[in-house]
C-alpha cells in the first residue's frame, strides 16, 4: 500500500512542477465553475484546455476519469497558495508558476533525509537474494539512495496531504461526471487464445496488463506493429489481468505490464516488467528466434 501512495505522490508533484498552467477564472457571467479551492475557481473551460495539453495515452485516461486530473489541478492550486502565503512578494512577481513551485519545493525539501545503519541492514536482508552475492558494504551507497528517495517521496506525500486536509474544497460533482468520456474499448485475448498460441509451434509474446494502466496502453500500438510485421512467425497476445485473474495468478503477475516471452515449444524463457520500447522488445525476441 505504501508503494502505491508513493507513486501517486510523485505523479502529482511532477505535474505540479510541470505543465499545468491554467488561468483562474471567476466572477464572470456564464463561467461554469468546476471546483473552488479556498475560494479560487477552476472552470470547466480552463479544465478542458489543460486536458488538451496532456499527451496520449494519458489524456485519454484522464478523459475517462476526469476526477484524477481535477485532483492534480487542485493540488497545484494548493501549492501555489502556500507559496504566496509564505512569501507575499511572489504575488506581485511575474515569475512563471512552474518556476515558483520548483523553487518553493527545492527550498522546503533542501535537507536530504538521513539513513541509519539499521535501515541499510534491514533493506539488505529483505532483498539479499537480489544482490547477486554482493556484500552490504558493496551495495550500501545504492541502498542509501533508494531509501533516501523513498523518504523524500513520503515527505512530499505528507506535505500534499496536509495541504488538502486543511483546505476548503468544493467540487461540482454533476459537472465533473458529465465530463467523463466512455472508456476506450480494448481488444484483448482470452485464456483459450493463450492455450491455442502455446500449441501453435511459434514463439509467443504475451502482455499481461489492463486498460487502466498507462504503460500498458503505451505498449499496445507497439505490440500491434510487431504483430503485423511478424504475422505467421510470432503470436502476440494481450491479457487483461482483471478479466482473467486466475490466469494472472497462475503466471504470478504482480506488476503491470508484465511481458512474458515463450519459445516455440511453449516454454517461458524471458520475463520483463514495465514499459519497453520497440527496439528493446525486438532484442528480446531475437532470443526466441524472431529477427
Amino acid at each position: 500500500m505504501k508503494a502505491k501512495v508513493l507513486v501517486i505522490g510523485c505523479a502529482v508533484l511532477v505535474l505540479l512542477a510541470g505543465g499545468l498552467s491554467y488561468v483562474y477564472l471567476g466572477g464572470r457571467n456564464n463561467v461554469k465553475v468546476l471546483a473552488s479551492v479556498n475560494g479560487e475557481k477552476i472552470t470547466v473551460d480552463g479544465f478542458l484546455r489543460e486536458m488538451e495539453k496532456i499527451q496520449e495515452p494519458d489524456r485519454d485516461m484522464f478523459k475517462e476519469d476526469p476526477a484524477k486530473f481535477l485532483d492534480m489541478m487542485i493540488m497545484k492550486t494548493l501549492v501555489l497558495q502556500e507559496v504566496k502565503k509564505q512569501d507575499t512578494r511572489t504575488a506581485n512577481e511575474n515569475k512563471d508558476e512552474e518556476v515558483l513551485i520548483q523553487e518553493f519545493l527545492q527550498q522546503k525539501f533542501s535537507s536530504p533525509p538521513t539513513v541509519s545503519k539499521e535501515e541499510l541492514t534491514a533493506f539488505y536482508e529483505i532483498y539479499k537474494d537480489r544482490m547477486e552475492g554482493r556484500t552490504l558494504e558493496q551495495v550500501a551507497p545504492m541502498i542509501e539512495q533508494i531509501i533516501m528517495q523513498q523518504k523524500r517521496e513520503e515527505e512530499y506525500t505528507r506535505f500534499l496531504e496536509g495541504l488538502r486536509s486543511n483546505a476548503a474544497i468544493e467540487i461540482n460533482q454533476e459537472r465533473l461526471t458529465g465530463l467523463a468520456a466512455k472508456p476506450a474499448e480494448a481488444s484483448t485475448n482470452t485464456e483459450e487464445d493463450l492455450a491455442r498460441a502455446l500449441e501453435s509451434g511459434r514463439p509467443i509474446l504475451v502482455d499481461f496488463g489492463s486498460n487502466s494502466c498507462i504503460p500498458c496502453r503505451q505498449l499496445r500500438p507497439i505490440l500491434q506493429e510487431i504483430k503485423t510485421e511478424q504475422a505467421g512467425k510470432l503470436e502476440v497476445l494481450v491479457i487483461d489481468i482483471y478479466k482473467h485473474q486466475d490466469l494472472a495468478g497462475q503466471y504470478g503477475i504482480q506488476v503491470m505490464p508484465t511481458l512474458i516471452f515463450f519459445d516455440s515449444t511453449g516454454r517461458e524463457v524471458i520475463r520483463r516488467q514495465g514499459f519497453m520500447p520497440k527496439s528493446a522488445l525486438m532484442e528480446e525476441l531475437k532470443k526466441v528466434g524472431i529477427s
